[in-house]
């Protein structure tokens, strides 16, 4: 009796063949766009103490308190599968010691997070992100030039068009006590409507009832007020100083007063990427200012700014699949070729030419090998090729073929 095919864990896919591809120009295009700015490429462990999130996220936050993937591990300590990796980076600069030399620190990410929620279009429980944070600037230049790397990797990637940024301020500490004042005062007023999620987090943090998703709760904050009221001169005049240098840099904004972080240590800018091309779940890239993370792990005050994106969301967008590199087809004739053939496939790939050699079967089953994987060319080697050191080139498109020296054929390929 046969045993049931083993599946993928729900929430989670394989990335193969055009699925693989796309994943990977998103992250090649980010790389490359981010280094344009400057930015080095960290790497974290994707498992952290549960208390890097646990600190940083805050225990009544949804993330914590309902998606992470928490364990014991064998010697007893509390382990979690990173659900961001904002909080990984601040650690890293904290235990690396790099907080008081070479600020600030411009640092580009890329790799999987986990997070136990329901699986829908472009959301997994195995999930992809890059992000880009710039640790140690205090100074609002840092906060639009990390949008417009954000901003230039959606135009390289060609999903620009029907992204919008949307931004708001969350002021500095004066401004959002005096605002977090007026937003306890208007839900309580609504407190019995509230759902019970909402009504811990007024108790707690009340800033964070404006990101619930809960219907009811929508409608209590589409009346709340907003914090520009409550910001002091210079929070405003921070926020316009970022504002000012996005046009500068080019990047098309638009002001959305209902944008918040709910965590204690975002301040000041707050912003997404959002499109109707996604449907409801339309954000494809946020983040803000968060100049007391880097405190919350241990480190010293390090004002600083980031943002993360989903790479599958990413690669949703892309209006066309990165094609796979067509390779070369190198075909002995009979298996008294098979060594010419070999060093011939060697030279082709020193000279950074993808080619392939079948590993077994006549003329006819390695030339139908050779159109099955797309070859642009075929190189075939008979007896007589070798033995004048010559090899014939195929032309599988143009279907035209020559008898040329290996030498030239390498040269006119890699051309």
């Amino acid at each position: 009796m046969a045993s049931t095919p083993l599946q993928p864990v729900r929430g989670t896919r394989d990335l193969i063949g055009e699925d693989h591809r796309r994943h990977h120009h998103v992250i090649t295009a980010a790389r490359r766009i981010t280094g344009l700015y400057g930015f080095e490429e960290w790497a974290t462990p994707i498992f952290e103490d549960t208390r890097v999130f646990a600190r940083s996220l805050g225990e009544t936050s949804d993330v914590v308190s309902k998606e992470m993937y928490s364990f014991t591990d064998r010697g007893g300590d509390s382990i979690t599968l990173r659900p961001e990796n904002t909080a990984g980076v601040c650690r890293a600069l904290v235990t690396n010691g790099l907080t008081q030399s070479n600020l600030p620190r411009k640092v580009f990410y890329a790799g999987p997070m986990f997070r136990y929620e329901r699986p829908q279009k472009g959301r997994y429980r195995q999930f992809h992100q890059i992000g880009a944070e710039i640790l140690g600037a205090a100074e609002p230049l840092a906060d639009a030039e990390v949008i417009a790397a954000g901003w230039n990797i959606l135009q390289d990637l060609g999903i620009s068009d029907g992204v919008v940024l949307e931004i708001n301020t969350l002021g500095d500490a004066e401004s959002r006590d005096a605002y977090r004042t007026a937003l306890v005062a208007h839900f309580t007023a609504h407190k019995d409507s509230l759902s019970e999620d909402s009504r811990i987090r007024l108790e707690k943090n009340p800033m964070r009832i404006l990101d619930s998703k809960d219907e009811g709760d929508r409608r209590i904050v589409a009346t709340a007020p907003t914090i520009q009221p409550y910001l002091t001169p210079a929070a405003s005049a921070f926020f316009a100083a970022v504002l000012k240098h996005l046009e500068t840099l080019g990047v098309p904004t638009r002001e959305n007063p209902r944008i918040v972080r709910g965590l204690d240590y975002y301040s000041h800018t707050a912003f997404e990427f959002v499109t109707d091309r996604l449907g409801a779940q339309g954000t494809v890239m946020a983040g803000g200012r968060y100049d007391g993370l880097v405190e919350e792990m241990g480190g010293p005050a390090t004002p600083s700014v980031g943002w993360a994106a989903g790479v599958e969301r990413l690669s949703m967008l892309l209006a066309a699949t990165p094609a796979a590199p067509r390779p070369v087809a190198v075909i002995p004739v009979s298996e008294a070729q098979e060594a010419a053939a070999i060093q011939l496939t060697q030279q082709l790939r020193q000279a950074g030419v993808t080619a392939e050699i079948a590993y077994k079967g006549n003329l006819k089953r390695r030339m139908e090998r050779a159109n099955k994987i797309g070859a642009r060319a075929a190189l075939i080697l008979g007896e007589d090729e070798v033995a004048q050191g010559i090899v014939q080139l195929r032309d599988l498109d143009a279907g035209t073929q020559d008898r040329i020296t290996a030498a030239e054929a390498v040269a006119r390929l890699r051309g």
